[in-house]
């Protein structure tokens, strides 16, 4: 009888681990002595040796301390967009490099946490994809150290498809509309004018796009000066997570959408106290007021 007991007791607690599972959103490599640049080069040929795709790069904030490298690969790539709402947006991964003193602390977006936050049931579908990319990535980095350690917060892996901050608050299924349009051409070639002529600190960093599908994701860095900027906002809730960066917009379906603030900040900062996230709550609707800038037609001159 107490052998029986003891069966099942294991039983529940083995289910009660799986099911209570936690990803969290980043994975710190390793700090390392050397220049942001020395640091730069050798990121670019880790990526480079596991035939990884450099989109873009920036300085968040506009300053040199810190770096992000975005970059995605063709089975990545060709795989999340067969995720038809929105699956595209985690075709870009992110690197990045936080400068402290004379070391450079190195550190990646977890390709997991993201494919289960974007693609949520369809994960399990193209999983040996997912973890085969995974792999990759880490042999890749382990170049430049061997920490790996999880960071950010925690979230279980059964939520993360269906994540929300706190009750009532949106979740990815719940997209913020920019701008509707007729051509995808049209407004995709618009959007990159403007936001390399714009005056509001709006950065082009990276794009996507989906030819055949008329499906474009562009990552923008927010460099101005008011509560939407990087500035404003990572010097309230921390520089460490600096691989969430840069914010994107997609295109698809005639319409531009964007990840609603209190989603997106959340996701990528789970472990925030509900009175730090109150210092940014009004970012997430500067941000959509600046991308609403870059999409309209009076900015585009249509």
């Amino acid at each position: 009888m107490k052998r029986t007991i003891m069966t099942f007791v294991l039983v529940i607690l083995t289910s009660f681990s799986f099911w209570a599972n936690e990803i969290s959103p980043f994975i710190k490599v390793g700090t390392i002595q050397g220049s942001m640049s020395d640091t730069y080069g050798r990121v670019l040929l880790a990526l480079n040796q596991e035939k990884f795709n450099v989109l873009g790069t920036y300085n968040p904030k506009g300053t040199g301390q810190l770096k992000v490298i975005v970059f995605t690969r063709n089975d990545i790539k060709y795989t999340v967009v067969k995720v038809a709402d929105r699956g595209a947006l985690a075709a870009a991964m992110k690197i990045g490099l936080l400068k402290k003193g004379d070391k450079i602390v190195i550190s990646y977006v977890n390709p997991e946490y993201i494919f289960r936050a974007y693609l949520g049931d369809s994960y399990d579908t193209y999983k040996d994809t997912f973890d085969k990319f995974q792999n990759d990535l880490k042999t890749a980095m382990q170049n430049l150290g061997n920490d790996f350690t999880p960071f950010g917060g925690k979230v279980s892996e059964k939520s993360l498809g269906n994540y929300r901050y706190k009750f009532s608050m949106p979740r990815f299924s719940d997209p913020v509309v920019l701008a509707e349009y007729d051509d995808f051409y049209t407004m995709y070639n618009h959007i990159i004018k403007n936001l390399k002529t714009n005056d509001y600190g709006a950065k082009l960093v990276y794009k996507i796009v989906y030819s055949d599908k008329e499906i474009a994701v562009i990552g923008i860095g927010l460099l101005g000066n008011l509560t939407e900027s990087e500035a404003y906002f990572l010097n309230k809730i921390g520089e460490t997570h600096l691989a969430a960066l840069p914010y994107e917009i997609i295109l698809q379906n005639h319409k531009v959408t964007m990840l609603d603030g209190k989603y997106r900040f959340a996701l990528f900062w789970p472990d925030l106290s509900l009175r730090t996230f109150m210092n940014i709550m009004t970012t997430p609707k500067h941000i959509k007021k600046t991308f609403k800038k870059i999409t309209s037609d009076s900015n585009m001159g249509l």
